[in-house]
């Protein structure tokens, strides 16, 4: 099973339409899932990330095949084309410096608040939370961290539509790497 944390709805919707997705409530959060995925959307920032992540843990038997995804939007610098697709190697939060499980040199800030200046590289502000909940559970042997630019730290250009299209612009993609993965 394929097991995604989104932070926005709209990003959950391309998956949604793409995969037909049915939808459950559990706990708090919505949740949209076929025979295959189980998709989960957590709201912003570092703390409803952890807390979906977790609810999904604490919900459903981790197998060893089983990978957790976070997939979402991200600011990055100029360098980085809106739309591209960024897989993490490596996550910052406050003054921590974590290496992930992925050959990608990237790293991302994860942040508190939404950033309007070039400050990092690339940033959010869930995927600390995805973390801290996957790495504390030594049943969970695969997860990934994947995120699309939506901007170049202007977050006041991003809409709903924008992020549902750039997400879906790279499902293909991204099914190739997980399936890569299994």
């Amino acid at each position: 099973m394929v097991y995604i944390v989104t932070a926005l709805k709209p990003e959950a919707q391309a998956f949604r339409d793409k995969y037909n997705l049915q939808k459950i409530s559990l706990a708090n959060f919505k949740v949209f899932y076929n025979e295959n995925m189980m998709l989960i959307i957590s709201g912003l920032g570092v703390e409803h990330a952890m807390m979906a992540t977790q609810t999904l843990i604490n919900h459903y038997d981790i197998t060893d095949d089983d990978i957790y995804v976070n997939i979402g939007i991200c600011g990055a610098n100029k360098k980085y084309a809106i739309g591209e697709l960024l897989e993490i190697g490596n996550l910052h939060y406050k003054q921590e410096r974590i290496e992930l499980q992925s050959s990608s040199a990237l790293t991302l800030t994860c942040t508190n608040e939404e950033i309007t200046h070039a400050t990092y590289d690339i940033v959010d502000m869930e995927s600390f939370g995805f973390y801290e909940a996957v790495i504390h559970n030594p049943a969970i042997k695969h997860f990934h961290i994947f995120k699309v630019v939506s901007d170049h730290f202007e977050p006041q250009t991003v809409t709903k539509e924008k992020t549902k299209a750039l997400v879906f612009n790279t499902i293909d993609a991204i099914s190739l790497i997980i399936k890569g993965l299994a």
